[in-house]
Parts: structure tokens; sequence; C-alpha cells
């Protein structure tokens, strides 16, 4: 493993060149050294973005291209999956009357925005009445799901027959789970936006339902990518989707964010980063309307933030995290303190994350008090977990490029 500082530095570089070639193909072939393609696979995984570079014109580096268009063929092939997994929730559920509203991906997919190959899933996100969840659940398991872990945001459930599988970045074997939502809310930090009024249909019928308009999928990518955004966990797959809706919305759909119970003072800082990326994906008037909505600090710090100063691609843990998206000075007392003391929720939620996560086993760091952590991020650069895990998977010595 180089020094950390080296990674930092290569990751970030990386990151800000892909999304530099994605925003706008065609750029020349940097002249990096073997570590630097290296680091650049693992920013890719870790962004979500290898099979949509895999394009022409491209990079033309032959263990780039080879990783590419590998990633691509992982994705196509775990489409397929996908799409007959989502067919038999549909049949299965118009039989037992329950209506599903597929979220995120699974939206983008059904719109065109992305044909097969071109856009990883990791899972399926399913949005239920709550009265429908038990129900739901049922059918769920009746599929050969198993229940995995729950949170407030969702609950999961995982094939009962299939093991996780150890990759860099996509693989047709990974496990399709799903999560099954009764709301679709985030907090950021602590208080919670919630959108499930906008995003569920008046109208659902038993099977899979579409999103209301193309506004309230632009609303709920906004609204996750913010809470990504709070965890600095962004991903340049996410400007990617926020673009390319961009592309079918009108002013009067841009309009309907206004139409909740309050301004949409969150959407700004991802629209922010869209706007520096894809430069003319978002309309002046909509960033002009959103300055007067956001708080005065995160306005700011959303002009200056990049892509790799707010994901995993920065490699170091942020002891506070999110902070600046407090809107009082009560909201950052009651941060400071569930940062010193987790609610119990939050223990059993990272308790789960340990236990299902690969790139979290084994780790002493995850496990330590929560003391002994602040302590740490308080003291010494500590790095991420998730971008490590990518970082030693693209540097492992038989790694060439090519999976299996």
């Amino acid at each position: 493993m180089p020094p950390l500082r080296v990674v930092r530095a290569g990751l970030r570089r990386a990151t800000e060149a892909l999304a530099a070639e994605l925003a706008l193909p065609g750029g020349a072939t940097p002249e990096w050294s073997p570590l630097e393609w290296r680091l650049a696979m693992a920013a890719s995984a870790a962004h979500g973005v290898s099979p949509l570079l895999d394009r022409r014109p491209g990079w033309q580096h032959e263990a780039w291209r080879r990783f590419l268009a590998s990633q691509r063929e992982h994705v196509e092939q775990r489409h397929r999956r996908i799409a007959d997994l989502l067919h038999r929730l549909d049949a299965a559920a118009r039989t037992a009357g329950v209506a599903l509203v597929p979220l995120k991906g699974s939206a983008l997919h059904a719109l065109g925005l992305y044909v097969p190959g071109e856009r990883p899933m990791a899972d399926i996100d399913l949005l239920v009445h709550p009265g429908d969840a038990g129900r739901t659940a049922g059918l769920l398991r009746e599929l050969g799901y198993v229940d995995s872990f729950a949170q407030w945001k969702h609950q999961v459930f995982k094939p009962a027959c299939e093991p996780p599988v150890a990759a860099l970045g996509e693989h047709r074997d990974t496990p399709v789970n799903i999560e099954l939502h009764t709301h679709i809310h985030e907090r950021l930090p602590l208080a919670a936006v919630d959108l499930t009024a906008a995003v569920y249909p008046h109208d659902a019928q038993p099977g899979l339902n579409s999103y209301p308009s193309h506004a309230a999928l632009m609303a709920h990518l906004l609204l996750h990518a913010a809470g990504n955004l709070c965890g600095r966990s962004l991903r340049l797959l996410h400007l990617n989707d926020i673009s390319l809706l961009a592309t079918r919305m009108t002013l009067r759909d841009w309009d309907l964010l206004w139409h909740g119970a309050e301004p949409p003072w969150w959407a700004l800082p991802p629209l922010r980063l869209v706007a520096r990326y894809y430069r003319h994906a978002v309309p002046d008037a909509v960033l002009a309307r959103l300055e007067r909505d956001c708080p005065p600090l995160l306005r700011t710090l959303a002009r200056r933030w990049t892509l790799s100063a707010v994901s995993c691609s920065d490699l170091w843990l942020h002891a506070l995290a999110g902070i600046e998206w407090c809107r009082s000075p009560g909201e950052v007392a009651r941060y400071l303190h569930r940062r010193i003391r987790p609610t119990d929720d939050a223990r059993r939620e990272r308790a789960d994350m340990v236990r299902t996560q690969l790139w979290l086993q084994g780790q002493r760091w995850v496990t330590a008090s929560q003391f002994r952590r602040l302590l740490g991020l308080l003291t010494r650069p500590v790095p991420r977990m998730d971008a490590m895990y990518v970082v030693r998977a693209a540097l492992e010595p038989g790694f060439v490029g090519l999976r299996d």
C-alpha cells in the first residue's frame, strides 16, 4: 500500500478527471503512472460510473479499457436479473393487491435514460403504503427473500441462498437485495425532510407504479443526493442521474419542487455540484430561486464544493460531517450531543452495517467505542473504510483490469 497521502491525492485527481470526462467526453488520455491508473479504477468503481465510461471516444489505456468493458458486461448481465425480478415482483404484487413504486435507478431505466449495462444498481428500492408493508414483506419472502436488517429509512431483504461477492466494482453474481420503504425521507443531519406525499402516486394500482411526475423523481434524487452530501458520501453517479433527468424537465416541472410544505432548501447543494460539472443542465433561474431558500452557511459552502471533497475520494473521515447542514444553534447542540452519545437506534444501525457489509468486516476501527473513534478523528487522519476497500481491491497484485 502506498502512503495514504499519495492515495488520497491520486483518488481526488482521478475523481475530478472522471467527472470532467463523463460530463464532456473526448478529453485527452491522462499521462498517469500505473499506480494512478489503478486509483482511477478504484475511483470509478466507488462512484459507480465504470460502465458509463466504456464508450468511444475514450481514454486509450489498455488495462483501463479492459476494466471498463468488464464492468459493463457484469452490469448488463446483472441488469437482466434485476429486470426479471421486477417482472416477478409486478406479478406477485398484482396478485396480492399491493401497489409498489420502484425508486431511483429502476425508474431512470424505465424512462429510457439508461440502457442495460450503463447504470449499476446495488439493489431494488421499493416504496409501499405503510398499511401494505406487512403483505409486501410476505410476498418478498415467497419470492425467496429473508429479512436482513431494518433501519429508520427502510427494511432490507436479501436472497436466502446467495452469499455476498467480494470484488472491485460490479459483479454479475452480487445478490440483488431489496430495500422496502414506507416513507421517503432523509435526516439533514437530524431534522427529517419527508417527500412521501410527493412521491407516492395518488392513483396507485396493484403492481409496479411510476413516480407521479418527473418533478417527483427529481425531488427524490435531489434529497437522496443531499443525504449523501451530508455524510460526505456523494457519488458521481448521483450527479449523472440528476443531469440526465434535468434534460426532461420543463420550468413548470422545476416549479413543482416548491409545492411542498417548506421550500426545498436542501436541493441547492446537489444542484450546485451538478452545475459545476454539467454546465448547462440546471437552469440559472432554478439556482437563483434556491439561493434564497438555502441557509447562508450551506449556500456559501456549496459554491466551493467539488465532488472529490464531498465523497469517499477525500479518503479521510470527518469528525463533524454534516454539521454545516444544521439550521439553528439548537440543532447544532443536538448534533454534537448525538456525536458524543449516539442513540440506541444509531448503535443498532451501526452493528447491522458491520454485520452485513463486506467492506466493514474485520475492521477494528468500526467496532471501537464511540469515545475512541471520536478521539481518533480529532487527533489524526482516519481513512474511510469504504474507500480503502476499493483501493485495496484495485491494488491487488493479480488485478489487471479484468475480473472473472
